[in-house]
């Protein structure tokens, strides 16, 4: 009679330093969803931890050194409570899974002293977000102990998406009134008077990752609601000045094209039961030459300020796609050499 508990079994072989671990699967359509099209998620298990992982049926076996079977083993059984609780698994809730099994070490080492923990979730009404990353995993822990946040990173890390998706969770459990969404309309490259229509119609397309991250983590007539009604405000950063924000979850998103005045002035509207999340990526500043960047100083300045937490995202937090972190680290390798006095 089947049941809904997974039941793994382990043989190691220890004349060839390797474990074997057979996970069987009571559900045959669950399992073919845990494994992807194709076999894409064991794919993605095997170059991530070194192991093989060969599929038949509702079975795996995976063969590797012990500690990376037994990696291995604890990832695809907490996808495969996910995929029994109706979510959809992408690349990403794969990668996600892998990095804190790494992140999680060993379990033959482990102290019952010092519990391993997840990572941290943000709970919604259309599904859970959880962090992917050590970096998002403590990002989502400031969000949740301080009344301003600094996420400063590289792209790719999921500094705006968190954000967005905390500022929902708040918004739907009542805590605030608002949310309201900001950016500075800096060019980058582009001059912004040539675009056609009204000033809503020229910032718009400043803001559509906003956007973009509304509608993915709240249902679409709730947003075009909210929207309507001013619930849920976005705004270019010039429309800022003078306003006290209360009751409401403030992001200001690529902070690294303010000035120092404009990153003042935004940081003086926090007002009562009020969150403000600031970020950006110091890397990617469209400023005019020797401006000074008002995001590189209020980190500075702000640095250890009782209620302000600073969350700095590394290469290794890249979840976009794996060429992506490959691409920020040739980068951030040239910007190293030049510093030097080498290019």
């Amino acid at each position: 009679m089947p049941t809904d508990k997974l039941v793994p079994s382990i043989t190691e072989v220890s004349d060839t330093a390797t474990t074997q671990a057979v996970l069987s699967f009571d559900d045959n359509r669950l399992a073919s969803t845990l494994f992807g099209q194709y076999g894409q998620h064991l794919a993605l298990l095997e170059r991530k931890l070194g192991v093989v992982a060969d599929s038949r049926g509702n079975q795996v076996m995976i063969e590797g050194s012990r500690d990376a079977c037994e990696r291995a083993k604890r990832v695809l059984e907490s996808l495969y409570e996910q995929v029994k609780r109706g979510h959809d698994l992408t690349q990403g809730d794969v990668e996600g899974a892998i990095r804190l099994a790494i992140a999680q070490g060993s379990l033959f080492d482990f102290d019952p002293s010092s519990p391993r923990q997840a990572f941290e979730e943000i709970n919604l009404r259309k599904r859970p977000v959880r962090a992917r990353t050590s970096g998002q995993d403590a990002y989502i822990r400031a969000l949740k102990r301080n009344e301003l946040v600094f996420g400063v990173g590289p792209a790719g890390t999921g500094k705006t998406w968190l954000a967005v998706a905390y500022a929902v969770s708040l918004f739907e459990r009542k805590e605030v009134d608002r949310i309201i969404l900001s950016r500075p309309a800096v060019e980058a490259g582009e001059r912004l008077g040539f675009l056609p229509g009204d000033m809503k119609e020229k910032v718009d397309p400043y803001l559509r990752p906003i956007y973009d991250a509304l509608f993915d983590l709240m249902d679409a007539r709730i947003v075009e609601r909210a929207l309507q009604s001013g619930e849920i405000e976005i705004a270019p950063l010039a429309f800022m000045r003078g306003r006290t924000l209360a009751n409401a979850v403030v992001i200001l998103d690529e902070a690294q094209n303010t000035t120092s005045m404009q990153m003042k002035m935004f940081l003086t509207r926090l007002g009562e039961n009020s969150r403000m999340i600031i970020t950006g990526d110091p890397s990617q500043i469209d400023l005019p030459s020797g401006q000074t960047s008002g995001l590189s100083e209020a980190v500075r300045l702000l640095e250890g300020v009782e209620g302000i937490g600073q969350v700095t995202f590394a290469v290794e937090d890249v979840v976009r796609h794996e060429l992506v972190a490959r691409i920020v680290s040739a980068y951030d390798k040239a910007a190293a050499l030049k510093r030097e006095g080498r290019t």
